[in-house]
């Protein structure tokens, strides 16, 4: 028997039943437009979080010396070159917390491997999160290895490329360094930060829930940065560096350079200044003291002293304005120990009068009043016009960042005793790049050659050669002979005796500069002793400068850079180039 179902209830059921059609219209509607109308919509934001993308950064460049005697077994066109600057694939240790299972465990297991504490890799483990920075950053290949060699759940390696320098300090102002960001800093790294970089690549695919690329949808590997082959030479360089070191603890220097070059093509074939640095742990060196990274060759100023006394001697000699015999005729009793310009008490070094000197005994004594007469020979806008063409007060262009152009006052400001006082090399600022090329002018038979680093760049298979600027003629070739003879009469006969070699003609200056206080005046007790020279006279091989800052245990730059610049140069002809002694004898 069947009971009979009220009205009202009849009509909740039918609407109970609308509703759930209508209901089911709307699930179906949406359906629809989900699944046809915007499927490719929907599809692509499912997709979208599982696609990923990587970036795939180049390998930077290799920076290479020169060495004979280094042998590449792998790739014969490296042999003869040596790696100062390279990249060393290290690796990252990390870890996704939500993987690991027996944290305690994971924690106990690869303390002993990482070198870290137990308890401080299990506090980093110990929360219940998807990413934690790495437990342990740039990681040895066998580090890796023996992490990897445990199989522990939630652990992972990443690789990456960091800049390695082999020889530690060797050359590091010359290199600079790279930093965390992958960006060239100071020297060659920044330079030619473009092309050792390179271009980095892209991996797109799609990845699974512990982020792994399970499906490569694209895949640009980028290009590798190009290297670079330098003008500097391993040996040279070595022998640089030990001399320069020894001549900071011989005379209690705070500090020098010594840079060396070929005067033909302008290649510096050494290069190096102390204090110095280890660009590996570039990081470590303190705020106040990163003036450490400036090359001093290029970037740091200094009022040269008496090495400049032959580049305006040559201004003169090449206007005409005196000759290597000339002599003060037109001063009554000749040179005296001292000459006051614009009311100002200028005195020799030593405070003692020539007389009838030549001009190249104004040279061999290092006079200051004498060189007063030479300057006082010429105008201001001659010496001004030298000036420029000779480099100074502007970059000599050599490929390193953080070139300063030193300083000149413009010639429309000089008084008197500005003339005099840039005649033997003070109230002008320089940078040791710029005095030897200028003394590579007097080397080069009045050419000056544009000083440079880079001799070659490497791409893959092929190299291609630097192209070298044709040198600039300053002086004549004739009035150079001039300049040759007279500082070859400077080390026989003048200051430069100790920077002599046995068998061989050398032509040098010495120069004991004084030093600007920043409030006026110099300092009394302090100086930079300096050489600037080449050798063999007649046909140099090279041309040197040799600088130390602020000597202790010496009062003259011919106790201090002369000597060093003597035993360099020794080195240099009899057991480098190896020359017969025959060959400086003057020709006839």
């Amino acid at each position: 028997m069947y009971q009979q179902i009220s009205r009202p209830s009849q009509r909740r059921l039918a609407s109970l039943a609308i509703a759930i059609l209508v209901i089911g219209g709307l699930f179906a509607v949406r359906l629809f437009d989900r699944q046809v109308l915007k499927k490719h919509v929907y599809a692509a934001q499912a997709e979208k979080q599982y696609y990923t993308k990587i970036e795939q950064p180049a390998k930077r460049g290799t920076i290479y010396i020169k060495d004979s005697e280094s042998v590449d077994l792998i790739d014969e066109a490296k042999s003869g070159l040596f790696p100062v600057a390279t990249q060393l694939e290290l690796y990252n240790i990390t870890a996704v917390p939500r993987h690991i299972d027996d944290k305690a465990e994971v924690a106990r297991r690869l303390a002993p491997i990482l070198g870290e504490d137990e308890t401080k890799i299990l506090e980093a483990i110990n929360i219940d999160k998807w990413y934690i920075p790495p437990l342990k950053k740039r990681v040895s290949k066998k580090v890796s290895d023996q992490v990897a060699a445990l199989n522990l759940k939630g652990i992972y390696i990443e690789g990456q490329y960091s800049r390695f320098y082999p020889e530690r300090e060797f050359m590091s102002q010359i290199l600079g360094f790279v930093d965390f960001e992958g960006s060239g800093r100071y020297g060659l790294e920044e330079y030619y930060d473009g092309i050792l970089k390179g271009e980095g690549g892209v991996l797109k695919g799609i990845k699974d829930n512990l982020g792994r690329i399970f499906e490569v949808r694209e895949s640009d590997p980028g290009k590798d940065g190009a290297s670079l082959v330098l003008t500097i030479d391993r040996s040279i360089q070595y022998m640089v560096e030990k001399k320069l070191e020894e001549g900071i603890k011989r005379y209690g220097a705070e500090g020098g350079s010594i840079v060396i070059m070929d005067p033909k093509t302008g290649g510096v074939l050494a290069m190096a200044s102390l204090p110095d640095y280890d660009p590996n742990k570039f990081n470590e060196i303190s705020t106040d003291s990163q003036s450490v990274f400036l090359n001093p060759v290029v970037a740091l100023n200094w009022e040269p002293g008496s090495i400049f006394k032959p580049i305006i001697v040559s201004m003169a000699i090449t206007e005409e304005r005196v000759e290597p015999d000339s002599k003060p005729d037109d001063i009554p009793g000749g040179f005296g120990n001292f000459v006051v310009v614009d009311g100002y008490e200028i005195h020799n070094s030593q405070d003692k009068a020539f007389g009838y000197e030549t001009v190249t005994e104004i040279l061999e004594n290092s006079d200051n009043i004498g060189m007063i007469w030479v300057a006082n020979k010429m105008e201001n806008s001659i010496i001004g016009d030298y000036l420029k063409k000779f480099g100074f007060g502007q970059k000599s262009g050599i490929d390193l960042s953080g070139e300063s152009p030193g300083q000149v006052i413009p010639t429309r400001k000089w008084r008197d005793v500005n003339r005099a006082t840039i005649s033997f090399g003070q109230g002008i600022s320089t940078t040791p790049m710029q005095i030897i090329s200028a003394f590579s002018v007097l080397a080069n038979k009045g050419r000056m050659a544009k000083p440079r680093i880079l001799d070659k760049v490497i791409e893959g298979d092929s190299e291609r050669s630097v192209e070298v600027t044709e040198p600039r003629q300053i002086l004549s070739e004739e009035d150079t002979k001039k300049m040759v003879e007279m500082l070859v009469s400077v080390i026989e006969r003048g200051h430069g005796k100790k920077a002599a070699v046995e068998g061989f003609r050398v032509a040098g200056k010495t120069g004991t500069a004084q030093i600007p206080k920043a409030d006026g005046g110099y300092e009394e007790s302090q100086h930079i002793g300096s050489f600037a020279g080449f050798a063999p006279a007649d046909d140099p091989k090279f041309v040197m400068l040799v600088k130390f800052n602020k000597p202790k245990s010496v009062e003259w730059a011919e106790s201090s850079a002369a000597p060093i610049f003597g035993e360099i140069a020794d080195w240099l002809l009899n057991s480098y180039y190896k020359l017969p002694k025959t060959q400086n004898e003057k020709a006839t």
